[in-house]
Order: C-alpha cells, then sequence, then structure tokens
C-alpha cells in the first residue's frame, strides 16, 4: 500500500528534465526539482546544470557536509524506479563516511595559522626592501617575496573555498576576501565559479575552463574543430593566429605562465562588470579596489620605471610556480569530450587527475595539490589529511583497475610538455593521426 502511494520516476524521465527552466537531479534515489532554487545555490549555476537530468550522490557527498541534506526535503517530488548504485560508488561513499566519522572534515591541523603567518612575514619583509633599501638586489628578491606571499594567499584562498578555514562562515567570508582580492587581486566570486566548473567538469575539453586556453594552449588537437566552450559560451575558434601560437606552445608555455596573472586580473573585472549575476559584488570589488591602490602605491617607492617593471615580472614569475601547478595536475591526464557524468564521478576524478611526489616538508609548497586525485575526490577535506588518506584512495583505483598516477614533480613537467609539443606537432600538420594521452599511455604501459 505505501508503495502505492510512492511518485516512482524512471531514469529516462529524468534525463529530460535537464536545462534552464527544467531542472531535477537525483540524489540517493530521490528526485529533487531545483528548477526555481539552482539561482540561489552557494556554488553556482554551472554544477547543477551540467549534472542536470542525472544522478549527482557522488557529487552531493564530495561537496557537501551532513548538514545540507536537511534542506533537500522541500524541493523532494519522487523516487527514482531504476536507482543503481556502481561497486566503485558504493566504496567511494564509504570512505566518505570512515572519514567523516573519523573527524577528519573537521579538524583542519595548524595549517591556516602558519600560513598566515608566513604571509605576515613575507609581505613585511618585501614592503621593507623596497621602503628602506637602494640596492636593486633588495628589490628583485622584494619582488620575488611578493610572488610567494601571493603563492601562499592563493592556497589559502583555495581552501576556504572549498570548507571553513576559519572558526564562523563570516570570518571564512572574510579570510576569502583578504586572501583573494585585497592581498592578490584575485576577484574569489570568479575563482569559485570558474573552480567549481572544473571539480564537476575535470577534463571535458568542452566543459572544463581548466584546459579552455586558446589560443594560447592546446592540450588535445580536438580543439582544432574549434570546440564550443560551454563554460564561457563562446566558440575556442582555431584560426590561422591560434594554429601560430599552438605550434609553438611546448616552448611558450613557461614564459606565458609567468605573465598568467594578468589573466586572471582580468578575468575578475569582466566577471565584476558583466551582467552576470554575483553573490556581494560591491563587497567584490570593493576587495580588488583595495588590491589596486596599495599594489601600485607600493610599486611607486621603487627608485624608477625599470625597477618597477623588475620588481612586477619577478613577482609576477616566482607566481607563475603556482599556474604551472595548476597545469601539471592536469594537462597530461585522460581527456573527454562532453558534459560530466554523475554515476563515474570517481572515475573522471582519478582519470583526469595526476599526483606529484614530494617529501612531507615539501607540502607548504604545492598547498595541498600535490595530491590532486584526493584532492578532487574529497575536495571538504583539510590539506593537512591529503597525505595520510592516499593509501586509501590508491587502494581503491587498484581494486578497481583504475589508474593511479603519481609521478615526480620534473616528470609532471616532463609529461606536460611532451603533451603540449604533440598537440604543437598536429597543429603544424592537421594529417597526422592523434596520438595517444602521455599519461593514459604510460598507465597501459606500465600496468
Amino acid at each position: 500500500m505505501e508503495d502505492q502511494e510512492k511518485h516512482y520516476i524512471t531514469t529516462e524521465e529524468l534525463k529530460t528534465h535537464n536545462k534552464v527552466g527544467d531542472l531535477w537531479i537525483s540524489i540517493q534515489g530521490k528526485v529533487y526539482n531545483v528548477t526555481d532554487w539552482v539561482k540561489n545555490h552557494p556554488g553556482g549555476e554551472t554544477p547543477l546544470l551540467n549534472l542536470a537530468g542525472q544522478d549527482v550522490t557522488n557529487a552531493f557527498v564530495a561537496f557537501h557536509p551532513g548538514s545540507a541534506w536537511k534542506y533537500l526535503d522541500e524541493f523532494f517530488i519522487g523516487y527514482l524506479k531504476d536507482y543503481q548504485v556502481s561497486q566503485v560508488s558504493k566504496d567511494y561513499r564509504k570512505l566518505v563516511s570512515e572519514f567523516t566519522r573519523a573527524g577528519l572534515y573537521e579538524k583542519k591541523g595548524h595549517g591556516v595559522a602558519i600560513s598566515m603567518v608566513v604571509i605576515v612575514v613575507l609581505l613585511f619583509l618585501s614592503v621593507y626592501g623596497i621602503l628602506m633599501s637602494d640596492n636593486v638586489w633588495v628589490h628583485l628578491g622584494s619582488g620575488g617575496m611578493m610572488g610567494f606571499v601571493w603563492i601562499q594567499s592563493g592556497w589559502l584562498g583555495h581552501d576556504s573555498g572549498h570548507y571553513q578555514i576559519m572558526s564562523t562562515p563570516e570570518y571564512n567570508r572574510f579570510a576569502q576576501v583578504l586572501t583573494g582580492n585585497c592581498l592578490s587581486g584575485i576577484c574569489i566570486a570568479w575563482w569559485k565559479w570558474n573552480h567549481n566548473a572544473h571539480h564537476i567538469a575535470c577534463n571535458s575539453l568542452d566543459f572544463d575552463p581548466d584546459l579552455q586556453h586558446m589560443p594560447f594552449f592546446a592540450v588535445s588537437s580536438q580543439f582544432f574543430n574549434s570546440l564550443v566552450s560551454y563554460f564561457y559560451d563562446r566558440t575556442m575558434k582555431f584560426d590561422s593566429f591560434t594554429r601560430f601560437l599552438v605550434s609553438y606552445q611546448h616552448w611558450t608555455f613557461y614564459p606565458v605562465m609567468c605573465l598568467a596573472r594578468i589573466n586572471l586580473f582580468a578575468q575578475s573585472f569582466m566577471l565584476l562588470l558583466s551582467k552576470r549575476p554575483v553573490r556581494n559584488r560591491w563587497q567584490e570589488i570593493l576587495g580588488l579596489l583595495v588590491f589596486w591602490i596599495w599594489f601600485p602605491l607600493l610599486v611607486s617607492y621603487l627608485p624608477n620605471w625599470g625597477e618597477r617593471v623588475m620588481f612586477v615580472i619577478a613577482s609576477f614569475s616566482v607566481t607563475g610556480i603556482q599556474h604551472v601547478q595548476f597545469c601539471l595536475n592536469h594537462f597530461s591526464s585522460s581527456i573527454y569530450m562532453g558534459p560530466p557524468s554523475g554515476n563515474d564521478w570517481f572515475e573522471k576524478q582519478t582519470t583526469g587527475s595526476l599526483d606529484i611526489t614530494c617529501p612531507s616538508w615539501m607540502d607548504w609548497f604545492h598547498g595541498g595539490l600535490q595530491y590532486q586525485v584526493e584532492h578532487h575526490l574529497f575536495p571538504r577535506l583539510p590539506r593537512c589529511h591529503l597525505r595520510k588518506i592516499s593509501p586509501f584512495v590508491k587502494e581503491l583505483c587498484s581494486k578497481h583497475k583504475l589508474p593511479y598516477t603519481c609521478v615526480s614533480f620534473w616528470e609532471a613537467n616532463v609529461l606536460t610538455i611532451g603533451t603540449l609539443r604533440n598537440a604543437a606537432l598536429q597543429a603544424r600538420d592537421l594529417t597526422n593521426p592523434i596520438p595517444k594521452n602521455l599519461v593514459w599511455e604510460a598507465v597501459n604501459t606500465h600496468g
């Protein structure tokens, strides 16, 4: 009698509700109509739109704490009739539950406090070197230290966007704006919009913005077909100019990374000045104004334009290390076309990400992103726990015969440059066959 009163929805029917104005999702066999709520989603519209009409249980448990479940009831409309769970998903969700019971999501360690102290010390030394010394080498070193300030503030901004690094949501928001907007000149709203899309559609050529760097870079010859970016809502044209730049991308990769910060500045202003809805827009704008007041003012204290340019280039170049890190984690990993799928969440995150080996004393340098596979599977987990959970992830990948790619920093650079070189050679001669991805070849060659 109870089953007769329940409203059942088939997977095929769920798939038809997958667009703006008609958006359904399924979580653990229950179907929710989030059409009117999508615009209020704290993670933005993009993740929900990318996974619309699907079971999104894995993504939901990855990005939401247990307290979020209580908000689902008001959107409930029925049960998924043919709901099934793969063994991989079962094992993944079991790990999430075990880490939750162990309190790992709540134990954040002292990393945030240490990072803040390091940022303050480096910022003080950089400013002191400019104001109190006339030595050009001291000014050059000050520029380098400013770059390390931005790297460490970037890690804090990244962490605060994924989980609450401060004692309250209000303090956490303050930390986001302080480390992102005020200190680094990067709009945290833009970063969250971009980064959430990246996590959901990891290494999708047409849905993941972290692979869409035309006209400068193309990690696959599939970009030569002028793909449509569903994130930026525009065609990534492969014209003669783009072909020329891509043809030499393995040579220009590091120089471009030294100036990649300029693109982040531009993207920040483009979002805030657009008609796109942005939460706390004026707060974000005010934070950027703080940066564009203190940083040019500090640079103006240098004695001449030569040293000012030198300082800016030094600071940008050091920060380029962080931009290189972002690329190493994904450029040479497995790619695919089309929207993300909720049913193979674990598989897509592991095949599309790459870990970098390093001693524990170097964790501060990589900001936790050397454990990219673990971070993508458990994005809310504080970075201080990523090293200790890596054996569990590796064991699960081995159990289900999935790749768990872990290489040295040097090897990651070699793989990335190799991927860019392969695409560059194809850009010069489009008649060449499409080579396999380097990591895919390595995994299948060595098992």
